[in-house]
């Protein structure tokens, strides 16, 4: 199991575009074979900053996903509202 968590800043003004584009990758990354979970929060005390908790079966799972059409158009979409992207891989304990 692959298991991400991948944080974005939105930018001031990028606050509602940014939860509208990543709202579009939910279901359609649910969707896709391999998929175990993809769920993205926004945090309440700080509203800019979105995380994103996703867990793939395996690697081809993932670079299914990677290459589906709804992770390219989030790709070249993203960055005119983002501030600040980061990820981690998970472990579960």
């Amino acid at each position: 199991m692959i298991t991400k968590q991948v944080i974005f800043i939105a930018k001031e003004d990028g606050i509602e575009q940014m939860k509208a584009l990543l709202g579009t990758m939910v279901q359609a990354s649910k969707d896709e074979d391999g998929c175990a979970a993809y769920d993205i929060y926004q945090l309440k005390e700080e509203p800019r900053k979105f995380i994103v908790i996703e867990s793939w079966t395996d690697d081809a799972a993932l670079d299914g996903h990677k290459a589906s059409a709804h992770y390219k158009h989030y790709k070249s979409n993203y960055e005119p509202f983002c501030a600040e992207k980061y990820s981690h891989d998970l472990d579960i304990v």
